[in-house]
């Protein structure tokens, strides 16, 4: 088998549901999502969705594709190395990595579909069934509309929910506490609540309003500081009670060990469409598990229910609102928790994903897809 071609499409939709954390300075409503298309002379094609629109997209053609065409696509990881030296010097971290894992993740759903078995059950499954927690809780909701959503989370059956804090870079800490006091009054003691400052506090602020979070009792402290500032992240995580979660803007193995080794995270969360694909996100799995420390990987939702049924070390898996909300829109159907768990399709080989023709044909960006790109 070789891969014959490599192409991408770019669809955009104009509404959606708007998003808004500690660190973004406007609601940003709508969305642009990249797929990436890895085509083979057996007819198999792998799918992966992309972070980094446009600029990923170029990175994909530009750069990767003469990599890629030509080669065996079941051997991903000479196929991995390739591609992390191809783009040594312009992106170890951030976009450029964006681009390789969404490559590597089309190659193990192409690898799993040569095989004819689903992407989880390839890597050798812990179990058939993960549990899932609802996200949002965005700090442009006013009080009522945090709590409707958070609450409606709990009425799918959802047992954790998480809500946003560090409102405004930080700068409002009595309304960070009051709106995760009326997420506590609404959902009741039984459901556990994660909170997520997404870098927006300092590290002696964290450790402050860590300590007022737990009457609350919050279940993890996520991205309490910036997510560089490992020494940061190791404070607060020894200053409280509550475990620190972090992981979803580092990138490879290589920063998940400095992040692990210095005590920066109790809860391990690797981004599959960040850190380096399949390939990577294992890995940084393994060397969570290697240190005693749980994973809860950060949204790619529809790719990590397959990575963790095949984690032994799995917390939970997140599930975002906005997310489900393109995903409805973008592919022909996916499998949805069920009571808090979630399960992949069994009978669907891959990821078992396949974009909607009519959605690619009315969300499409630029001059007409060709007809490889529409499913």
């Amino acid at each position: 088998m070789k891969i014959t071609n490599v192409t991408t499409t770019l669809l955009h939709f104009p509404s959606g549901g708007g998003i808004m954390d500690a660190t973004i300075r406007h609601p940003a409503t709508g969305g642009t999502a990249c797929f990436v298309h890895i085509m083979t002379d057996t007819g198999l094609e792998g799918l992966s969705p992309a972070g980094g629109g446009r600029a990923a997209q170029a990175l994909v053609e530009g750069s990767f594709k003469e990599l890629l065409v030509g080669e065996n696509p079941l051997h991903i990881e000479k196929l991995w190395d390739d591609l992390f030296w191809c783009i040594r010097g312009v992106g170890r971290k951030g976009l450029a990595f964006c681009a390789l894992s969404a490559v590597d993740i089309a190659l193990w759903d192409l690898k799993a579909k040569h095989f004819n078995v689903p992407l989880y059950q390839l890597l050798g499954p812990y179990s058939d069934s993960v549990p899932v927690y609802g996200s949002g809780g965005w700090t442009h909701f006013d009080r009522d509309e945090l709590v409707a959503e958070q609450t409606r989370y709990v009425e799918r059956g959802f047992k954790a929910v998480k809500m946003k804090v560090g409102k405004d870079f930080g700068k409002r800490e009595r309304e960070d506490i009051e709106r995760l006091a009326a997420v506590r009054d609404a959902v009741g003691g039984d459901i556990e609540i994660y909170v997520d400052a997404n870098n927006g506090y300092y590290a002696k602020q964290a450790i402050y309003m860590g300590k007022a979070f737990e009457e609350y009792r919050v279940g993890w402290f996520e991205e309490p500081v910036l997510a560089d500032d490992i020494d940061g992240l190791a404070a607060v995580a020894k200053a409280i009670d509550i475990p620190v979660a972090t992981g979803e803007n580092e990138y490879t193995k290589y920063g998940f060990k400095d992040l692990i080794a210095r005590g920066g995270a109790d809860i391990v969360q690797p981004d599959v469409g960040r850190v380096g694909g399949v390939t990577e996100w294992l890995k940084v799995a393994h060397l969570a598990h290697a240190f005693n420390l749980p994973v809860a990987p950060h949204a790619y939702q529809l790719i990590h229910l397959h990575l963790a049924c095949a984690t032994p070390n799995l917390k939970v898996v997140e599930y975002l609102g906005v997310s489900e909300e393109s995903d409805r829109l973008y592919y022909k159907e996916f499998p949805e928790p069920e009571n808090g768990m979630w399960s992949p399709d069994p009978d669907k080989p891959g990821l078992g994903l396949e974009l909607d023709t009519d959605a690619v044909a009315e969300y499409v960006v630029g001059a007409d897809a060709p007809r490889s790109q529409l499913g």
